[in-house]
């Protein structure tokens, strides 16, 4: 205020918030997001239906995809769901634990708050007790060998488990497994895998217990020409980039022509081209052939002649993944193609049903396909959504070696060492501390909820057999005891379990020591609308 007028620095389109009023919308905020996602947690969680405003239907209990189909405006929210889209980018499943957790240590934040505790020492608590928690987790985690398929087989499992398609997963686990292992590669003593050397093709209108892998690659294309044949055993495939047609000219051009003699020569002329460009392909060897762009009908006349079976105008991204199935070399032109570009496969066949080529039988392939199959469209997304989060799982067992036990056990111990811990450090941090433990109370309890059990009294037991030292005891929630998860196979990735804490509470914090929000709103006050 100068001279009793006052001074105004924000325009009048900017809101504001400060203060407390900030910290109580971003715990609002981040509180209804976790409310939003509590409830799909773990193997009895229930499944949420989101309709577009098109009308488009997503049925699913994946975090990650409710939290990418809603709308939100709030900034704090949109935060926490960017947690959940880290942890899907970073490990590809426990997005639920993840945001659940956020919301849990904003709600310890809200008490503490209550309390007159400074943000700056809630701040400090939470990143002293994130660096604990890290360090317990690296304790109780255990070693797996990249190649024991037994163990590999658990953690899918874990991950599919409580997923709608959980009829099928017996076998899902077994191709996820078999497919990782197949691309995977040694570097050294690690292996490395990478994700999209393993490819998801869906198929409708049959079973889900139809669904296999093909160690080769799957083709949403038909072959060109019904005099080509539909089935070819002990293949050698051609990949060409560029078209088996003749070629426009870059600039414009015109052929005079004054007799029919000229008409006969000129058409003559473009024949014999096409024969070479087909004559090419047969003398390399190959019986089939993946084109990039068009071929012309003469071209494919004299292929289907040779019994050579063609597909034209094959996406890029199939020829590429085809090209290291095969062990092929993708050619310019196919003047240049030889034998030793080829690549080689038991069998090339016309799936008619589906209108797809499938190539299997791919000796030492550096690219595997899962064909999945469902009834519907709803079905078959689920399906596709269940065996990312396999696959992705197990290429993070695999890559680091290591994983720790579900069913709760981990957050159990966590709650309790941590605890222990704020025991040793004194003063308001250790209030700090203790509050950050108690937010892992939200895993068990959720997951006792979800299943119909009685919240309280499941965490008094974990917590009375965790204080004996059985720290892989864990909620079943099929039978509502606490056993052993190790000895029950439910296992995940140390990586999932990691990276939902180091996100979920490097996110609270940021959000806790947030004291002022201002938000320009679109077009402002008394302006014109669209502006």
């Amino acid at each position: 205020m100068l001279s009793g007028q006052p001074i105004i620095i924000l325009k009048e389109n900017v809101e504001r918030n400060r203060g407390k009023e900030a910290q109580r919308s971003n715990i609002a905020a981040a509180k209804a997001i976790a409310g939003a996602v509590r409830s799909t947690l773990g193997p009895r969680g229930m499944d949420k239906m989101l309709v577009s405003g098109s009308g488009d239907i997503v049925i699913t209990n994946d975090g990650a995809t409710i939290l990418s189909e809603i709308a939100v405006q709030h900034p704090g929210a949109k935060m926490v769901i960017e947690v959940a889209r880290t942890q899907d980018d970073e490990v590809g499943d426990g997005t639920t634990t993840a945001v659940v957790l956020v919301g849990a240590l904003m709600e310890q934040a809200e008490y503490m708050l209550e309390q007159g505790i400074h943000p700056t020492v809630i701040a400090q608590g939470y990143r002293m007790g994130m660096e604990k928690a890290l360090e317990i987790v690296n304790s109780l985690s255990l070693k797996v060998d990249p190649t024991d398929r037994k163990t590999l087989l658990k953690i899918a499992d874990t991950a599919i488990t409580g997923k709608s398609i959980e009829s099928v997963k017996d076998k899902l686990d077994g191709i996820i497994v078999d497919a990782v292992m197949t691309v995977a590669e040694k570097s050294g003593k690690k292996y490395l895998v990478d994700e999209e050397d393993v490819m998801i093709k869906k198929q409708k209108g049959q079973s889900m217990d139809d669904a296999e892998l093909i160690r080769g690659v799957v083709i949403d294309k038909k072959r060109i020409n019904e005099g080509m044949p539909k089935k070819v055993t002990k293949a050698k495939v051609a990949l060409v980039a560029m078209p088996l047609e003749i070629s426009k000219t870059q600039v414009k051009a015109k052929i005079k022509i004054s007799n029919a003699e000229q008409i006969t020569a000129f058409s003559e002329q473009e024949q014999e081209a096409l024969h070479k460009l087909a004559d090419a392909v047969i003398k390399s060897g190959a019986n089939v052939l993946l084109c990039q762009k068009g071929i012309a009908d003469p071209v494919q006349f004299y292929l289907a002649k040779n019994n050579i079976l063609a597909i034209e105008d094959v996406p890029e991204k199939d020829m590429k993944y085809a090209a290291r199935a095969l062990n092929a070399t993708i050619v310019n032109k196919p003047e240049t193609l030889t034998a030793k570009d080829l690549g080689t496969a038991d069998l090339v066949e016309e799936d008619t049903e589906g209108n797809v080529t499938r190539i299997s039988g791919c000796k030492n392939p550096k690219t595997t396909t899962i064909l999945l199959r469902g009834t519907s469209d709803y079905l078959l997304e689920e399906l596709e959504r269940a065996v990312v989060d396999g696959t992705r799982v197990v290429m993070d067992a695999m890559e680091d070696g290591t994983y720790v036990v579900g069913g709760a056990a981990v957050e159990t111990e966590l709650l309790m060492k941590i605890r222990d811990y704020a025991q040793t450090v004194g003063g308001r941090v250790q209030i700090a501390l203790e509050a950050y433990a108690a937010a892992f109370e939200s895993i068990p309890r959720t997951l006792a909820e979800n299943s119909g059990y009685n919240p309280i009294d499941k965490l008094v037991e974990l917590k009375n057999v965790h204080s004996k030292g059985k720290k892989n005891a864990g909620l079943n929630v099929y039978e509502g005891k606490v056993v052993d998860m190790l000895a029950e196979g439910v296992i995940e990735p140390l990586r999932s379990k990691r990276q939902s804490i180091q996100s979920a509470s490097e996110t609270a914090v940021m959000l806790i020591r947030v004291d002022d929000m201002m938000i320009t709103q679109q077009g402002g006050r008394g302006a014109p609308p669209g502006m």
